[in-house]
């Protein structure tokens, strides 16, 4: 059986209790970083062998995750932080072990996206998650120009040293949209700033960007038979 466990986003305190219970049950821990992933197991001592499971290892350690699941042993898969399967390599081992008829339980906990969305006091009814926008400038805007006409809320992951390129070309496809980024979520240096796309690259310029970013960003607005 493969258990897919979300871990805290930031603070440790985060865990469910049920997610302490199966990764003291498990008899092999998946993760990003063991290093990471240790400093959890200390904490609750939980004391499951780890290997790593990664993007750049995935299909080679992919295959013997699998063996072992087909082996009948219990494997809880863990990302560095939030829920497996949410812009990292674990749902590629989610798939292999459905398409293999191996039993997949989630155990359900934090994730930045909804942390995020909840915080940012936008429209929470309908909203799109983009996850990691591509890398390169063009294929960004491309990617962007999509959800131009989406009245819903767009929620977005992005890294430090691409965060102000990003928001100047959401500035340059979706126009000056109502804007809330959280930074460090749960963490001792958790930041949740309000406003439009304008005000934060003001205030943002001066800045050095640091942590780990969710944008929230508002929708097409109608107003009187236009859109804004």
């Amino acid at each position: 059986m493969l258990y897919v466990v979300s871990t805290p986003i930031g603070n440790l305190g985060d865990i469910t209790f049920r997610a302490v219970e199966v990764l003291k049950g498990a008899q092999l821990i998946a993760c990003e970083d063991t290093r990471r992933t240790k400093i959890l197991c200390d904490r609750y001592g939980i004391r499951a062998p780890l290997t790593s499971y990664y993007s750049y290892n995935q299909k080679m350690k992919g295959e013997r995750l699998l063996a072992v699941l087909k082996e009948g042993r219990r494997v809880a898969l863990v990302s560095d932080s939030g829920t497996p399967g949410i812009s990292d390599p674990g749902a590629q081992l989610i798939r292999q072990a459905l398409d293999a008829g191996i039993e997949v339980v989630c155990v359900p906990g934090p994730t930045a996206l909804v942390a995020a969305l909840s915080l940012s006091g936008l429209p929470t009814h309908r909203f799109i998650f983009e996850g990691f926008l591509p890398v390169k400038s063009g294929a960004r805007r491309r990617r962007l120009e999509a959800h131009k006409p989406f009245e819903g809320t767009l929620v977005i992951y992005e890294s430090p040293h691409r965060l102000l390129k990003t928001l100047e070309d959401i500035r340059a496809v979706l126009g000056n949209r109502p804007l809330a980024v959280a930074r460090e979520l749960t963490k001792k240096f958790e930041e949740v700033w309000r406003g439009d796309v304008e005000g934060f690259l003001e205030r943002r310029h001066t800045r050095e960007a640091r942590g780990e970013f969710v944008l929230v960003v508002g929708g097409l607005r109608r107003v009187r038979g236009t859109t804004a």
